[in-house]
């Protein structure tokens, strides 16, 4: 399988100038554990992850100073460096920027997932040239693995094909799932997403269900009830575990 096949391509995007605050509220509000960073063209310019926010200074966790010992090490750029970090208000004073690990839409997952171990990250950017077209996260796979495992053909290009016009028929409509995941083999499509309103899920399906060449829909969403903060499974994911 390609990286396309399986990648989120409704993605949660900020802008270099946005600020912190509204960056980590959205990971919270989306469930997601990294943004990627675009300018006004669309293109790829930084990520920002969980990871920088662990030391800042709203939380008292910014790095130990030892100010002698900085002195004779000569650190002082690094410490510059660090606190910009951890005081920033602007995203691009926070993000990683430089050595970006990213993905083609025709990387096979094989490759993707070697880029992912030796780099240690949960979350690849795909490009197309230099603009950000889609991401593939480590639950992104997790899908794949659980939705396809028991099908032995590898997706056609038709599948790709259906898959892009699924994509494309909820997408454009207010009802659309938070990273709506689509995958597709030998016509059988599997859904998967966040929604907030359990009257979305039929609409969804319905949506994908009127594709044409699409043979049958299998509902992997699930409702994130912004009250709790609970999520529940698709009822057709709970039938499964009681059997599995």
């Amino acid at each position: 399988m390609r990286a396309h096949q399986i990648m989120t391509s409704s993605m949660i995007t900020v802008k270099a100038d946005t600020p912190v605050l509204d960056a980590a509220n959205l990971m919270l509000q989306h469930r997601v554990s990294g943004l990627p960073v675009v300018d006004e063209a669309g293109r790829l310019i930084g990520m920002v992850s969980e990871g920088d926010f662990v030391r800042r200074s709203e939380i008292g966790t910014q790095r130990p100073r030892i100010r002698w010992l900085e002195f004779l090490l000569g650190t002082a750029g690094r410490v510059a460096q660090d606190y910009v970090r951890e005081n920033g208000r602007k995203v691009d004073e926070i993000m990683t920027q430089d050595d970006l690990c990213t993905a083609t839409e025709d990387m096979s997952l094989a490759e993707l997932v070697r880029s992912m171990e030796r780099r240690n990250v949960k979350r690849v950017p795909v490009l197309r040239g230099h603009k950000l077209v889609g991401i593939v996260t480590r639950t992104d796979l997790l899908r794949a693995v659980a939705s396809l495992a028991r099908y032995v053909p590898d997706p056609t290009a038709n599948d790709d094909h259906i898959r892009s016009r699924v994509i494309a028929s909820i997408e454009k409509n207010e009802w659309q799932p938070t990273r709506l995941g689509v995958t597709v083999r030998d016509g059988i499509v599997h859904l998967s997403g966040m929604i907030d309103d359990e009257r979305f899920r039929q609409a969804i399906i319905v949506a994908a269900e009127n594709v044409s060449g699409v043979k049958l829909v299998h509902d992997h969403l699930y409702v994130f009830d912004t009250i709790s903060g609970l999520s529940f499974r698709s009822p057709e994911d709970e039938e499964w575990a009681k059997v599995s």
